[in-house]
């Protein structure tokens, strides 16, 4: 019996519920990097709704791959043009055939040589990911690939040490020891926290700004009141 391309898909098991497969992060400093990576990007695109960010998200990319159980999780991806909703897993034979936009791995004793050998040739030869970084939280370790043909080339640092990505339309760099994301301009992305305090702070100083106009107004004999 021939089937039709429509029958076929409709015996196919819906694969987006898989879970992810991903062991524990390696330790509370490289846990503290990814989740500073994930909120301050979600803070500065939080008007956005056409992007996903996966942290420590096992990729499903073929079902080969299913049965060899060859799971591929990177410890941070970003995908754009998608639907910002929640997953278990990033399924690409579910989600359009897309991959990832950019990949950024933590390195640690136990993962070096995978992330700055056999998943950076994963990422270039299969995934085709155009942009791929590393960093250690431990010894600071930092590099950065950007796609040009079929090949990834290093990304040259400006003077502060910092990579431009092209995907994010950010630098990425070190701040006190820390990954982070910078503007053009060279100001650095916040965390919620620190907005909010940054926020706080600028309300505090035009509150004594007013103040000190209105003692300066009434010392000179006006009074607003």
């Amino acid at each position: 019996m021939v089937l039709t391309a429509q029958q076929l898909e409709a015996m196919m098991p819906d694969a987006s519920q898989l879970y992810s497969d991903e062991p524990e992060m390696e330790s509370s400093l490289h846990y503290m990097q990814l989740l500073l990576l994930v909120t301050c990007l979600d803070w500065l695109w939080r008007d956005k709704n056409d992007y996903f960010i996966g942290a420590n998200l096992t990729i499903y990319f073929s079902r080969q791959q299913l049965r060899n159980r060859d799971f591929r999780g990177p410890d941070f991806f970003l995908v754009k043009q998608t639907q910002k909703r929640p997953r278990n897993s990033w399924v690409v034979w579910e989600e359009d055939g897309k991959y990832p936009n950019l990949i950024i791995e933590l390195l640690s004793t136990s993962t070096a040589d995978t992330d700055r050998n056999l998943k950076k040739n994963l990422y270039q030869n299969s995934f085709h990911t155009p942009e791929y970084f590393y960093f250690s939280p431990d010894t600071l370790e930092f590099a950065g690939f950007r796609l040009v043909g079929s090949e990834y080339k290093e990304i040259t640092a400006n003077n502060n040490g910092w990579r431009w990505s092209q995907e994010l339309s950010l630098y990425l760099g070190l701040d006190s020891g820390k990954l982070r994301y910078f503007t053009g301009e060279g100001s650095l992305v916040p965390t919620p926290q620190e907005a909010a305090l940054q926020a706080q702070l600028e309300l505090e100083q035009e509150r004594q700004r007013a103040e000190h106009l209105a003692e300066r107004l009434k010392s000179l004999g006006i009074d607003l009141d």
